[in-house]
């Protein structure tokens, strides 16, 4: 797989997820506003097998509901309120689906990471129809989703599933020593680091070896730069208002 980044350097992060709810409609549109291009949200499965925009597990922090999404149809998470927990603006928000955030993101020129973030215990099962329905969406797009996974598992099966759709293994903490090899067996573009385990020789050895870097999350504007200067491909933040395409021009 070519190791060649065709995305923007900023990502937003859960669309606007600081700015409005996370992982809504009303997320990747306020990032939008703020001249953003490309989204990273996050997507699992409901019980009836739809691909949903989630962080948690549960939907208790994100809305007025509470419990499992992957014990919840969609039907019953439409009903749910995903958007008064931020500010009353946003009272009503729905839950949003993939194919959903497909429409909008391909009719508005908007790239996507696709976070696979698999209700434990469905990492495989999330992998495969993730990514077998992102080929779908995105089939005849210019440039395809990247799609990102702390799980191994996941991201596997989405290679079975879907092997020319672009992969990135996410590492939470310390950079393993054989991430080298982890990334050639999950056929991966490269790694989405946490910019606290990011050091410059890190950087130098992943993108000499041709590998992709984009860092998460990162809401300082020197922080930012830096990276940027080491060479890293894209960075993820939060700070949409001060963090810019334009200020990083």
């Amino acid at each position: 797989m070519s190791s060649t980044w065709p995305y923007p350097k900023l990502i937003a992060h859960r669309g606007a997820g600081r700015h409005a709810p996370e992982n809504t409609l009303a997320a990747v549109r306020t990032g939008v506003r703020h001249g953003f291009t490309m989204m990273e949200y996050d997507v699992k499965l409901s019980r009836d097998g739809v691909a949903i925009l989630l962080h948690d597990d549960t939907v208790d922090r994100s809305s007025n509901g509470c419990g499992r999404a992957a014990d919840m149809t969609l039907k019953e998470l439409a009903e749910l309120d995903f958007g008064a927990w931020t500010s009353k603006e946003y009272a009503g928000e729905p839950i949003a689906t993939l194919a959903s955030i497909a429409s909008y993101t391909l009719a508005n020129g908007i790239r996507s990471n696709i976070e696979i973030k698999p209700t434990t215990g469905a990492e495989a099962e999330t992998g495969r129809h993730v990514a077998r329905l992102a080929q779908r969406l995105w089939a005849g797009a210019d440039i395809p989703p990247l799609l990102s996974s702390f799980s191994e598992v996941a991201l596997a099966a989405a290679m079975k599933e879907a092997p020319q759709l672009p992969r990135a293994l996410l590492i939470e903490h310390d950079v393993p020593d054989d991430w080298e090899d982890r990334i050639k067996r999950l056929g991966c573009l490269g790694l989405n680091l946490n910019h606290r385990y990011t050091t410059l020789p890190l950087v130098r050895a992943l993108r000499n070896g041709g590998y992709t870097l984009a860092i998460w999350t990162v809401n300082d504007m020197a922080r930012a730069q830096e990276l940027l200067n080491w060479g890293c491909n894209a960075i993820v933040t939060d700070e949409i208002t001060h963090i810019t395409p334009a200020s990083l021009a």
